[in-house]
């Protein structure tokens, strides 16, 4: 068992709200529904791992068995993300591990392996293809790491792997991973993670639109 906190940041799957970029050629209610198979996908990879604490930072209503809920808080997501971080030090003065939704790929294997770097190192950081971040480690919270560098842009994990440096950090890099954002990576993420919700829900609503 470590003594981390894995947090998870999440906005409930509700049509209209979520994965709208995959609108068309999915209906708001695929998306939602692709949305939470990620998302139980997640949860339960998380779920698996040995760490102290499982937190669900939550935009919206959603329930998961073995995790406190705490509710997103701020306006752009730099400032929900450093929320996040605060509001779990508050809770337990432990390392932090936060993850978002959209990597259904993440393992259990993954994620023990990036709790440990992070145990060792004090901050690590996982980048995604389609430039951003899908995982951030630190020792502490730190509001400064994170505001004011912008969200979905393709320079956006760079610019955060750069604040993380200036603040004479070391930061462990994890391997890269795949968001989902567009209808491109449907298919591509379901063939990493093959038995999970989120490549049979992809099954599914590819054959209904074909």
């Amino acid at each position: 068992m470590h003594d981390v906190q894995l947090l998870v940041l999440a906005k409930a799957p509700v049509a209209g709200r979520v994965k709208t970029r995959l609108c068309p050629p999915l209906t708001p209610q695929q998306a939602a529904d692709v949305a939470e198979a990620a998302l139980l996908d997640t949860i339960d990879a998380v779920r698996r791992t040995e760490v102290r604490r499982r937190v669900l930072v939550l935009d919206g209503s959603f329930a998961a068995a073995g995790f406190e809920v705490l509710t997103q808080r701020g306006d752009g997501l730099d400032e929900r993300l450093a929320a996040a971080f605060d509001d779990a030090w508050s809770g337990a003065q432990l390392p932090l591990l936060l993850i978002g939704m959209d990597t259904p790929e993440v393992t259990p294997a993954g994620l023990e392996m990036a709790v440990e770097a992070l145990v060792r190192t004090g901050c690590v950081l996982g980048l995604a293809r389609d430039g951003g971040w899908w995982a951030l480690g630190l020792d502490r919270p730190d509001a400064s790491l994170l505001l004011g560098i912008a969200t979905s842009q393709d320079d956006t994990g760079a610019r955060q792997r750069d604040r993380l440096l200036a603040s004479g950090r070391d930061v462990l890099d994890l391997p890269v991973l795949r968001d989902v954002d567009t209808v491109d990576d449907l298919m591509a993420v379901a063939e990493l993670a093959p038995d999970g919700r989120f490549a049979a829900k992809v099954r599914d609503i590819l054959a209904a639109l074909s």
